[in-house]
């Protein structure tokens, strides 16, 4: 069985395209003061920081990682989040819970 039968016959192409839909929808409730754009497509997700004298992406990456969660700056001011692509419901809404109220704690 090759990668691809598998994606196929696990359904992961569209657990990446429900989950992603999910990700993206609650990164798109982020406060405007912190963030400043929102992109992605399934789930290769990112969003633009808007940096200040007080905080940047990486310092808000550090808090991510104290709350459990791992993302990678990039380019000064853009977080990637790309979790793996067998997660579920319950565990992106512990995500998104996550991101949430971090990326909040910082407005």
């Amino acid at each position: 069985m090759t990668a691809m039968d598998v994606l196929e016959s696990e359904g992961l192409y569209e657990n990446a395209e429900k989950m992603g839909g999910i990700l993206l929808n609650e990164l798109r409730k982020l406060p405007k003061e912190v963030v400043d754009v929102v992109r992605g497509r399934g789930l290769f997700c990112g969003v633009e920081i808007k940096e200040t004298d007080s905080f940047n992406a990486w310092e808000v990456c550090l808090k991510l990682r104290d709350a459990g969660l791992l993302a990678k700056p990039t380019h000064g001011h853009i977080i990637r989040f790309t979790p793996p692509i067998v997660i579920n419901e319950e565990e992106m809404k512990e995500c998104t819970d996550i991101i949430c109220s971090t990326i909040t704690s910082f407005n």
